[in-house]
């Protein structure tokens, strides 16, 4: 299985991380990372195909705002907190306190 790209955290762009909030399923999905440690693909219960849940995770990948470990068959998710906080303190809990 091939592993996922994710950007180191010194070429995670103020940018590239609002791009990545953009849309209203990524921030779903940033919203359900913030409660839990690690989440499944599975767990997330999106509504939508399997190949547009990849895009968006592919984007949160991207920009530096995901993490995904590959265990075996499972792709497990985690929110990079430590790197956005170390990078642009705070924007990550105002953008969160701001979803509904």
């Amino acid at each position: 299985m091939r592993q996922h790209h994710h950007p180191d955290r010194e070429n995670i762009s103020l940018t590239g991380v609002l791009y990545g909030l953009s849309d209203p399923t990524r921030l779903q999905i940033v919203k359900m990372l913030a409660t839990k440690e690690e989440i499944t693909c599975g767990e997330f219960c999106l509504e939508m195909s399997k190949s547009t849940q990849s895009h968006h995770f592919k984007v949160l990948r991207d920009m530096g705002i995901m993490y995904t470990r590959l265990e075996g068959t499972q792709h497990y998710n985690s929110l990079r907190r430590e790197d956005l906080d170390a990078r642009f303190p705070n924007l990550l809990d105002a953008i969160l306190q701001g979803i509904d």
